[in-house]
């Protein structure tokens, strides 16, 4: 197969830089059916330089979009399968004592890799999820009295299933407010699902895919998503969203300042995607679920029954300038 063309070509122009994205959501769009809204967001949330939490029942494809986002944007991919009796030093590596030398020599674990797929990480105990924190927040472990620093550009993909579901430790606030974005995959339409009992299997389909960029121009497309400008107008919208997060009786906990400033980094984002000149409001609302729901704590009393739900209340209840 022939090599999408990419912006080692032409890293300054930004329709050359659009064309990449382009390429990459048509050959996400491939294995992942149906469902271009989770990969515009997924997109945004890498350029964005955020780490990303998908969240669904078994078997909805989130562990084949964690692998197709290492395959499409040609960064390296190790998989942690997060289980009951999985050990910090199973993510992070451990030293190694050599007989001929007499000194420890340290073996990486598999978080050195610049995306890394935590398969249902909630399904491992709190001390192993901590493992990720200094990870996922400094780009960086300690290990042994040594800081040793990840790859650039360095992403965490996890997967997690419902919390109700056998089995689970939940992920604490702080490690939730690691994640950029948390996104649902969602049952396939009845087109879709029809392709994928017929038609070829993805996992197979996902071997043939050559890579369409690489980690050089996703840094490039990560600075040039920064410089896209936000109006005054618009960060009063955000304010005044994140303001009735605070203040409304259906929500305990409202967003944070930096809940606030990742709400302006994936809107960036996600106008980058959307090939827009600067952030409009309807990129701010098409991510405010994504960035918000897993944020929010909703109050006992709420009539709201899922985060989705209460998102759009917040949207719906403040005016778009």
């Amino acid at each position: 197969m022939q090599r999408s063309t990419t912006l080692e070509n032409v890293p300054t122009d930004r329709n050359a830089q659009h064309a990449v994205i382009d390429q990459a959501r048509k050959s996400l769009g491939r294995i992942i059916l149906g469902k271009d809204d989770q990969i515009s967001l997924a997109l945004a949330c890498l350029l964005a330089r955020g780490h990303l939490l998908i969240e669904d029942l078994p078997g909805l494809g989130k562990t084949m979009l964690a692998q197709a986002l290492a395959r499409v944007l040609g960064l390296s991919y190790r998989r942690i399968q997060f289980t009951s009796d999985l050990l910090p030093a199973d993510i992070i590596g451990v030293s190694v004592f050599r007989q001929e030398s007499g000194e420890f020599e340290f073996q990486p674990g598999p978080v050195f890799s610049q995306l890394i797929l935590a398969d249902e990480v909630n399904r491992a105990t709190p001390k192993a999820q901590s493992a990720l924190l200094e990870a996922m927040e400094e780009q960086q472990v300690s290990v042994d009295g040594n800081t040793r620093d990840l790859p650039s550009p360095f992403f965490v993909v996890a997967t997690q299933n419902p919390g109700d579901q056998i089995g689970t430790f939940p992920l604490p606030e702080s490690q939730l407010d690691r994640f950029l974005m948390r996104v649902e995959i969602g049952y396939p339409s009845e087109e879709s699902e029809r392709e994928l009992i017929a038609g070829e299997d993805r996992r197979a389909m996902l071997k043939d895919i050559e890579p369409v960029t690489g980690p050089e121009t996703l840094v490039l497309l990560q600075q040039a998503v920064r410089s896209i400008p936000v109006t005054d107008a618009l960060v009063s919208y955000i304010q005044a969203l994140v303001r009735h997060t605070r203040e409304s009786a259906e929500i305990e906990i409202g967003l944070s300042p930096r809940g606030a400033q990742a709400l302006v980094a994936a809107a960036r984002a996600y106008a980058f995607v959307a090939k827009h000149s600067g952030v409009y409001p309807d990129d701010v609302q098409a991510v405010f679920a994504a960035i918000a729901g897993h944020r929010l704590k909703p109050a006992g009393s709420t009539r709201f029954r899922s985060p989705a739900e209460l998102c759009q209340h917040v949207l719906d209840s403040v005016a778009i300038p």
